[in-house]
C-alpha cells in the first residue's frame, strides 16, 4: 500500500517488530535499548512460534574464525563471506549476552560443548548456550500453548520477561496484511488485522520482519519444495506471510528451496494438525566417535563399558516397491533426514518414496515409544502411547502376522518384502549394513512376529527461505540494494543454503534481531 492511501494511523511506535518468537523478543529488546519506542504484533494468540518448541540449544562458538570456516562448509558457497562473518563473530558474543538477559527472572544459562552435525572445517570449536532453568517455569506444565516446558520455553521466557520489563508494547491476534511504503519506496508502516478490522501501524524508523517461513503454507510448499506432500511439523502460525509482504515492496530471495527436517507420521484420522515426528534419537558427527553419547553400554555380566554407542533404531524405511533406500539412522536425523524422499519416478511420474513405510516387529514395538509430538498450538493434543498399541488401534500402524500380510497391506510385491527384511537380518548378524552404511550399534533385526508399518512423510521443522539481507539484516531487491527502513532476522530469509546448522536458526534469531533492532532504533525518523 502507498503512503498517500493512509488517512490516519491506529497506533504508531518507532520501530515495529513483526512476529513473536525468539527473534522478534531480541529484535525489540534491542531496538528499545537502542532508545526507540518499539512495539510487537503477533498473528496468532499466543506468543514464542516455533522458538518456544525448539530445543533450545543456541549454537555458538569460543573461536571465531574457525565458527566461519564452519558456516563456509554448512553453506556450501550460497552465502556471502560477510554475512558469515557477521553470524560468526556473534556466536562467540551470545553467552554473555544470554546471562545478562537471563537474570531479569534469575534463569539459569549453560554453555555445553557439541561438535558440529558435520566433520567439517571447524566443527569441533562449536557449542550450545542454553537456558537450562527458570524458576517460574520449573513446576512443569505447559508454557503459554507449548505441549510442554522445555528448553525452548525456558529460552522464550527470558526474552519474554524481558520484553515485559521494559513495557514494551505487544498485540497478540494481530496479523501483518501489508507494508506501507512512500514514493520512494521506503517503509512506513503497516496494514494489520485485528478482530476482522484493519490497522494501520505507523512505524517512525523501521519495519523489522521476525515472521518466520512457509512451513503451514500448502501453496508454497507446492511451489518451492520438490517433495509433496512435506507435512507440517509444529506450528500453524508460519505461512509466508513475511515473504509475500517483502516480496510487494521489492526484495529478492534466497535458499527457498532448502528446508530441514526428518521423515516422520501422518494421523490417518486427520484430527491432529502436525506431523508425528518419530523417537529423538542422538546426533552424532561421523569420524568423531566422541561424539556420541554415553548410553551406559554393558557387557555380558552387566559391567560398564567405555564405548559410546547410538540409540536403537526399532525400524528400516522401504520404498513402495519393498526396497530400502537410505540409512534410517544419519548423522543429524532432523537436517538430512528428508532428502532421500525427493526421489522422482519419471517413467511412472511419482514420487516412490512418499509415503515410504518404516517395517518393524513386535520386539521394535514394546522397544519403546517409536513416535512423539512436539507442538505451539492451542487447539492440538495428543500423547503418544509408551507401547504404541493405541497408534495400531488408531491406524498410524498396521499389523500383520507374516511378512507376507504386512506386504499385501502395505501393496508390495511380498517375495521383495522378504528378501528386503532377509538382507537387513544379515547385515545386523554381520554387524554391516553394506547397503548405505548404517551404523552398527544402531540395528536391530526383524525377526519376530507379529509384524508392523507405518506410513512416513517428510516434516518440515522449519524452512530456510525468504527475503534476502545484507550484514545489518536489511532486506535488499535483486540488485542488491537496500529497501529502506525494511530489516529481517531469525528464521525469515535464514543463512543456510545448503546444510543446516543444529541451533544455527537460534543463533540468528538472537545475533540477526540484536542487530536488526539496533540498526532500525538509529534511523531518523520520517516526517508523519
Amino acid at each position: 500500500m502507498k503512503l498517500r492511501d493512509v488517512t490516519t494511523w491506529d497506533l504508531e511506535t518507532e520501530v515495529l517488530v513483526v512476529g513473536f518468537g525468539a527473534a522478534g523478543g531480541v529484535t525489540a529488546i534491542e531496538a528499545h535499548d537502542a532508545g526507540a519506542a518499539a512495539m510487537v504484533i503477533e498473528k496468532m494468540p499466543f506468543p514464542g512460534g516455533l522458538s518456544a518448541v525448539s530445543a533450545g540449544g543456541i549454537r555458538v562458538s569460543d573461536d571465531a574464525e574457525e565458527a566461519f570456516k564452519y558456516l563456509q562448509a554448512t553453506c556450501g558457497g550460497r552465502t556471502p563471506d560477510d554475512i558469515l562473518r557477521v553470524l560468526a563473530d556473534g556466536m562467540v558474543r551470545v553467552p554473555d549476552y544470554m546471562r545478562r538477559l537471563a537474570r531479569v527472572d534469575g534463569a539459569t544459562v549453560t554453555v555445553t560443548p557439541a561438535l558440529g552435525n558435520y566433520p567439517l572445517p571447524g566443527c569441533e570449536s562449536l557449542a550450545y548456550c542454553e537456558v537450562s532453568a527458570v524458576p517460574e517455569l520449573e513446576k512443569g506444565g505447559r508454557y503459554h500453548a507449548t505441549h510442554a516446558t522445555k528448553n525452548g520455553g525456558r529460552l522464550f521466557k527470558v526474552l519474554e520477561d524481558n520484553v515485559s520489563a521494559r513495557g514494551i508494547p505487544v498485540h497478540l491476534a494481530t496479523a501483518a496484511r501489508e507494508l506501507v511504503v512512500d514514493g520512494d519506496g521506503a517503509v512506513c508502516g503497516l496494514i494489520a488485522e485485528r478482530g476482522g478490522r484493519a490497522l494501520a501501524i505507523r512505524a517512525a524508523r523501521a519495519v523489522v520482519l521476525t515472521c518466520g517461513g512457509f512451513e503451514n503454507d500448502d501453496e508454497m510448499k507446492q511451489q518451492y519444495l520438490q517433495a509433496k506432500p512435506v507435512l507440517t511439523g509444529s506450528f500453524a502460525g508460519n505461512t509466508g506471510d513475511g515473504i509475500r509482504m517483502a516480496q510487494a515492496a521489492g526484495a529478492d530471495l534466497w535458499h527457498m528451496w532448502h528446508y530441514h527436517g526428518p521423515y516422520g507420521l501422518m494421523d490417518p484420522k486427520g484430527e491432529f494438525p502436525f506431523g508425528f515426528y518419530l523417537k529423538a534419537v542422538p546426533m552424532w558427527t561421523p569420524g568423531h566417535p566422541e561424539s556420541i553419547s554415553d548410553l551406559g553400554v554393558v557387557d555380558d555380566f552387566g559391567k560398564p563399558l567405555s564405548q559410546k554407542a547410538l540409540a536403537k533404531m526399532a525400524w528400516i524405511v522401504v520404498d513402495q516397491d519393498g526396497r530400502r533406500f537410505m540409512d534410517e539412522y544419519p548423522p543429524y536425523p532432523g537436517d538430512t533426514g528428508i532428502r532421500p524422499f525427493d526421489a522422482f519416478d519419471s517413467k511412472r511420474q511419482r514420487f516412490p518414496r512418499i509415503p515410504a513405510y518404516m517395517v518393524f516387529d513386535e520386539n521394535g514395538r514394546q522397544m519403546y515409544a517409536l513416535g512423539r509430538t512436539s507442538f505451539n498450538d492451542a487447539e492440538a493434543d495428543y500423547d503418544w502411547s509408551v507401547d504404541n498399541l493405541k497408534e495400531v488401534e488408531r491406524g498410524i500402524f498396521e499389523k500383520a502376522d507374516t511378512l507376507e500380510e504386512l506386504a499385501a497391506k502395505m501393496k508390495v510385491e511380498p517375495r521383495r518384502l522378504r528378501q528386503t527384511v532377509a538382507t537387513w537380518n544379515r547385515h545386523v548378524a554381520d554387524g554391516v549394513d553394506d547397503d548405505f552404511g548404517r551404523q552398527p550399534d544402531t540395528m536391530v533385526p526383524l525377526d519376530t512376529p507379529p509384524y508392523y508399518f507405518g506410513r512416513v512423510y517428510p516434516v518440515v521443522i522449519n524452512t530456510q527461505g525468504g527475503p534476502r539481507h545484507d550484514v545489518r539484516q536489511q532486506i535488499v531487491d535483486p540488485f542488491g540494494a537496500p529497501i529502506p527502513r525494511l530489516y529481517a532476522a531469525g528464521e525469515l530469509g535464514s543463512v543456510f543454503g545448503h546444510l543446516y546448522m543444529g541451533g544455527g536458526n537460534l543463533a540468528e534469531c538472537v545475533i540477526g534481531g540484536w542487530i536488526a533492532g539496533t540498526e532500525a532504533a538509529v534511523l531518523p525518523a520520517w516526517d508523519a
